[in-house]
């Protein structure tokens, strides 16, 4: 239907001219052509009678041209409109700043345009909408992408300041090149005052929150086990990891051999040992103790290697319910003998050599300890993990780690390890010492999940250094209080976030780098205790604020310190660290307090970021509100999932299926097999998609939302072409107008209604099915199809077709604002040729957007009349089926051609209906005459159809006979 309109559905009498007369028109499959209506190459007679569409809207967009045109309207004089004339209550949607460390993909795209969807809907909805971009200006990818930059230097010699200056550079210029791409993509917004990290004032304010947290004590030092990156040479959050499920690790079974006195102690013979299991073999040089539980069984065991040897053997002690998995790796030929049992207290108090340090280690109770894997004995290094430390404090043992911030082996672990990489060379020189000493009973490699640096996709390691936390433990059940106020979407979300805030007892803030806000700590320089207190942070907060934080580095100690500890008799020096870069985005909020005009506190209406952030941005943002304020920033929270390509693979640079949404707007080298789409089909594909999962994006899916486009397009065409020359006086009276237009008008109203309550509840892709679903059922292939008749043939002051444009009018408005928060750039299209019949009935708005959303009356709401139409239309469904029958069968060409006789009981709801449309009923179907007939009586030859149809609460049999 919308892209030709050489078969004209006419009354009888007019068929034949009208068929002639159409078929001399250029039809509206011509892209090229600027009207429906154009010069015919030879003159028919009958031409003048007929009144087919006229417009210059194209069906092809050549978006990438075009959209161009509308664009400053609907973006940057659109926010600054809204803001000075919408009257409704501020609507604050505060964005999570992306990383200025490249340039967009489409991930990117998917989340802003989810935001814009969202900001334009509510601008329609008469509010003034703040939304002010963000960009994280700081941390290491950006330090690392700059560094990059420097070819054949050494970087190593660079001083913090030029690393900074490179940093900061690199930051800007991607700012800039990213906020290009934004508005370029239709995101409307403050670009002219976007916030930045690295912006002095931010940073300030950012102090402000962590002077705060000192205040109420959530901030404190300690040398305890952090995830190290060595490759990247800094602590990292957890949500700074992903995990590698190939990644493969060596295991070892290691035999640590019990003192004299232990041995005596529990009756062993000879050499006893008790034996270890550990992933991480290049941690056993830190071993400080060996953890039982105990309630666990254990089993003193003498084994026998080799019987023929005469050797003696050795005593092991394993976990009784590991004894037959520690069996299985003994050599073969080997055999074994139960010495006696153990419960774990009776182990208490045991001491050992550790096997490569030869330090003496106690044997001590612990409840984390399970038979399930390994012996039942764990190897307890406290300076390489989060349990093993708490285990150690606990115990008062040694928080020991001799390992550097590369990742290799200090001189502590020994002169033969000393410089070797843990996780390469020394896991391996350790396994050689294990075997040489004769304590390595078992070895293996297997493959695992095992955490990696998410920025360099290396694997990490855990570390005792010396590093500033904040304090989540006490902050739990605050910031879970706080979401029971906040909708969150979708609901899985609320159990992800909830979970991994209950998950967290502390939170590692500072990081080993120079790109980023200080932590503004001062050490007392003989005995190393840290100066931190609100009038040592104010103070740095005031030079900041107005120098930016490279003062921390030009400045001197004296220069950055409050007056009153210049001179309190101690020496000074200021602290290395920076924080982590989820402080600094997680203080964003701190924004809204200069923005709202709330009276009840400063909140965001929503926050949307992909699913990661429920470890990232969401939960910082939480949690810094929830220590300073006591509430959460947000009233709803949104999420998103990853961007796919069409095998259903995660989009990633490794795997060569990254999208550039440049790439899909302004079309590859080669038009035919990458085409320019523009930016409002990709709009339209993020609008339509559940974005609550994760997206596919590719060639196929882009081609099949040109079709759906093109179908868009040729809704509105026909709409415009038919409104062409339609006047203030033209318009008919909602209670003059056929049954057949209030019922459409009752649909559109239902249909906007629908569409309201979707984009209300944030699924965009519920209320573009909507927009689907009322474009195909309701108007191509049941409104426009039978209105086609009046509208082509009637005359320009005959009633039915003044209310048929009267209809279209309305319809045109409400599918244009409906279309508008995510095809923006189409809408406005529309709203320009619009433009003429519009303004004169009174809609003289320059942009869609400064339209009202909902635009349908209360008095078009009819359910009776609805009912009604729903009968007809079931029947026209029944009659169709029968027409095509007879239609294949070559019995008939259009179905003008066709007679119909509907069987019905007259007596039913439905009877009645048919008996009081008959002289309608053939406009419905499209057929030159109706007849109905009681059920049961003689019937004509033809082509019958059957069906019961479900109208009025019940079911009523019709049979139609096409003739």
């Amino acid at each position: 239907m919308n892209q030709t309109f050489a078969a004209l559905q006419l009354g009888p009498a007019k068929r034949a001219a009208a068929r002639l007369a159409a078929g001399a028109q250029t039809g509206s499959g011509s892209c090229r052509t600027q009207s429906y209506a154009t010069e015919a190459k030879k003159k028919n007679p009958y031409s003048h009678t007929i009144k087919l569409p006229q417009t210059e809207f194209p069906l092809r967009a050549d978006a990438a041209r075009r959209e161009k045109q509308f664009r400053h309207r609907c973006t940057d004089a659109l926010y600054e409109w809204q803001l000075k004339n919408n009257r409704g209550p501020q609507f604050i949607l505060h964005d999570g700043p992306p990383y200025a460390n490249g340039d967009l993909h489409i991930g990117h795209f998917m989340n802003k345009v989810l935001k814009d969807i969202i900001n334009r809907y509510q601008v329609m909805q008469g509010k003034r909408v703040v939304y002010i971009p963000g960009f994280d200006g700081h941390g290491l990818p950006i330090e690392q992408k700059a560094l990059e930059t420097l070819k054949g230097r050494d970087r190593d010699s660079l001083d913090p300041m030029e690393i900074r200056k490179l940093a900061r550079n690199f930051a800007l210029k991607a700012v800039a090149r990213q906020t290009e791409s934004f508005k370029e993509y239709a995101v409307m917004g403050d670009w002219t005052h976007p916030y930045m990290t690295l912006d002095p004032s931010y940073e300030a304010n950012q102090l402000e929150i962590f002077k705060a947290m000192v205040e109420q004590g959530y901030i404190y030092r300690q040398n305890k086990p952090v995830y190290w990156s060595p490759s990247s040479r800094t602590a990292l959050a957890e949500a700074e990891l992903e995990y590698n499920e190939k990644h493969v690790s060596t295991s070892v079974y290691v035999k640590m051999q019990l003192t004299d006195e232990s041995v005596a102690r529990i009756g062993g013979v000879g050499k006893v040992s008790a034996l270890v299991w550990t992933t991480t073999p290049w941690t056993l040089p830190a071993n400080r103790a060996i953890a039982v539980h105990p309630d666990l069984e254990y089993v003193l065991i003498q084994v026998a290697e080799n019987s023929e040897s005469g050797s003696a053997g050795y005593q092991l002690l394993v976990g009784k319910d590991r004894l037959e998995a520690v069996t299985a790796m003994l050599p073969e030929g080997s055999t074994i003998a139960k010495v006696c049992m153990l419960n774990g207290k009776q182990l208490e108090g045991l001491s050992y050599s550790s096997a490569v340090s030869g330090k003496e280690c106690p044997i001590l109770l612990a409840n984390y300890v399970t038979s399930d894997s390994g012996t039942g004995l764990v190897h307890s290094a406290p300076g390489h993990g989060q349990e093993d430390y708490e285990f150690g404090l606990a115990n008062g043992i040694e928080i020991y780690a001799p390992v550097d911030d590369n990742g290799r082996f200090t001189s502590a672990a020994g002169v033969a390890l000393a410089g070797m990489e843990v996780l390469g060379e020394g896991t391996r020189a350790v396994v050689a010492m294990l075997r040489d000493a004769g304590v390595l009973l078992h070895v293996q490699e297997f493959t695992h999940s095992y955490p990696y640096d998410w920025r360099t996709k290396k694997p990490i390691i855990q570390r005792a250094t010396p590093q500033w936390f904040a304090n989540v433990g006490s902050l739990k059940a605050s910031a879970s209080e706080s979401l029971r106020d906040v909708k969150i979407f979708p609901e899985f979300g609320r159990r992800r976030l909830e979970s991994f805030v209950a998950a967290r007892s502390e939170w590692c803030i500072s990081r080993q780098r120079v790109w980023g806000v200080p932590i503004p700590v001062f050490y007392n320089q003989s005995s190393g205790e840290p100066l931190l207190t609100a009038e040592s942070i104010s103070h740095v907060i005031g030079i900041i604020r107005e120098r930016g934080t490279d003062a921390w580095w030009v400045l001197s100690t004296d220069d950055l310190l409050a007056p009153k500890y210049r001179s309190d008799g101690n020496t000074y020096v200021k602290g290395t660290d920076t924080m982590d870069v989820w402080f600094d985005s997680g203080s964003s909020w701190k924004l809204l307090e200069q923005v709202s005009e709330r009276s009840e506190g400063a909140y965001a209406d929503v926050y949307l970021e992909g699913t990661d952030q429920h470890r990232g941005w969401f939960q910082s943002s939480l949690l810094t509100s929830n220590a300073v304020r006591g509430v959460a920033p947000f009233r709803v929270l949104l999420t998103h999932g990853f961007t796919l390509d069409e095998s259903r693979r995660k989009m990633s640079k490794s795997l060569g299926n990254t999208l550039e949404p440049a790439r899909v707007i302004h079309g590859g080298r080669d038009k035919k097999k990458e085409p320019a789409y523009g930016v409002d089909l990709l709009r339209l594909v993020v609008g339509s998609t559940d974005y609550t999962h994760d997206v596919s994006f590719g060639p196929l899916v882009f081609a099949q939302f040109s079709d759906a486009m093109r179908k868009i397009r040729g809704t509105v065409r026909f709409m415009l072409g038919n409104l062409n020359g339609f006047t203030p006086d033209m318009l008919v009276p909602f209670e003059q107008m056929p049954s057949i237009d209030r019922y459409i008008l009752h649909e559109l109203r239902r249909f906007k209604q629908n569409a309201q309550t979707a984009f209300d509840a944030y699924e965009f892709y519920r209320a573009m099915q909507i927009v689907s679903n009322f474009t195909n059922a309701d108007l191509s292939a049941f409104y426009f199809d039978i209105s086609k008749d009046c509208l082509y043939v009637g005359a320009a002051d005959d009633l039915q077709r003044r209310s048929t444009q009267t209809a279209l009018f309305h319809i045109l408005v409400d599918y244009t604002t409906a279309l508008a928060p995510v095809a923006c750039h189409l809408a406005e299209e529309v709203w320009e040729f619009f433009g003429p019949t519009r303004r004169a009935l009174g809609k003289t708005t320059d942009s869609v957007f400064q339209e009202s959303w909902d635009q349908t009356r209360s008095e078009w709401n009819n359910p009776e009349l609805a009912a009604d139409w729903t009968a007809l239309r079931k029947l026209r469904s029944v009659a169709n089926r029968s027409i095509e029958a007879a239609r294949t069968a070559r019995h008939i060409g259009s179905s003008l051609e066709a007679e119909l006789d509907v069987y019905v009981p007259l007596n039913t709801r439905l009877g009645q209906l048919l008996t009081k449309y008959k002289s309608e009923l053939c406009k419905v179907c499209i057929t030159s005459k109706v007849n109905v007939h009681e059920v049961g009586g003689a019937e004509t030859d033809g082509f019958a159809c059957e069906e019961r149809i479900a109208a009025f609460d019940t079911e009523t049999p019709v049979r139609v006979v096409s003739r």
